[in-house]
């Protein structure tokens, strides 16, 4: 079985499709996670789970950040391959497909989607000032915990059960920083992490603000500098 997340904030327009185009994998649990969204997106979730039996629905009375909402999802997935998913329909089914065809391989424990490969197609670009704070932030975390990673923030990831079990219980972070700190402590414990291009559009509503960056940087510098006492 594929189990895959979807943490749900404020995504009412989008969730629908995203959920109707993940049915098309075969043997897929799909777990929505809303996350105290304000604009209906928990009443479309409730109806989905209504008309299909492997879509699951976990609700938070209030917001407690993307990170939260994914280990939620994944501590009660049930498959043998677990992911997550973003809800803004950024990232296509066909290119998820792509993550579970790369997850196949002979040691390969993770794979996950990016931006900025060259192989990768933007469709739509984020402004010029997001992509700006964007790649500086990914410059001081490959700098901060020695990632080789081109895109730690893509919401399109995938792993083996085996290797999501043994650092998920390990992870502290519960906002959007919640990335970086899942593939460092996956590379930490030697797991095989592939990153894969993709197409991707740029999404206005997104909810993510450039507000929240040094607050992730933050937050990851305390995990970093606990890691070492």
């Amino acid at each position: 079985m594929i189990s895959i997340v979807i943490p749900a904030y404020n995504v009412a327009e989008h969730l629908k499709n995203v959920i109707t185009a993940l049915l098309d994998i075969r043997n897929i649990e799909i777990i929505i996670v809303e996350d105290g969204s304000l604009d209906g997106t928990k009443e479309i979730a409730e109806s989905l789970t209504k008309h299909y039996g492997n879509v699951i629905l976990i609700s938070g009375s209030k917001r407690g950040g993307k990170g939260l909402a994914i280990k939620r999802g994944l501590k009660i997935s049930k498959g043998d391959v677990v992911g997550f998913l973003d809800a803004d329909e950024s990232i296509g089914i066909k290119d998820l497909k792509n993550l579970l065809d790369a997850l196949s391989e002979v040691n390969v424990d993770a794979v996950i989607a990016s931006r900025w490969l060259k192989a990768s197609r933007i469709i739509k670009k984020q402004p010029l000032r997001r992509r700006i704070v964007s790649r500086v932030f990914n410059i001081l975390i490959r700098l901060i915990f020695n990632l080789p990673f081109k895109d730690t923030q893509c919401g399109a990831k995938v792993f083996k059960r085996a290797a999501i079990n043994d650092i998920l219980n390990e992870i502290k972070a519960n906002g959007f920083e919640f990335d970086v700190e899942l593939l460092w402590r996956l590379k930490k414990r030697g797991y095989k992490i592939k990153e894969i291009p993709i197409t991707w559009k740029h999404e206005e509503k997104s909810s993510f603000k450039l507000s929240y960056a040094p607050q992730m940087l933050l937050s990851l510098l305390k995990i970093r500098i606990a890691s070492w006492e």
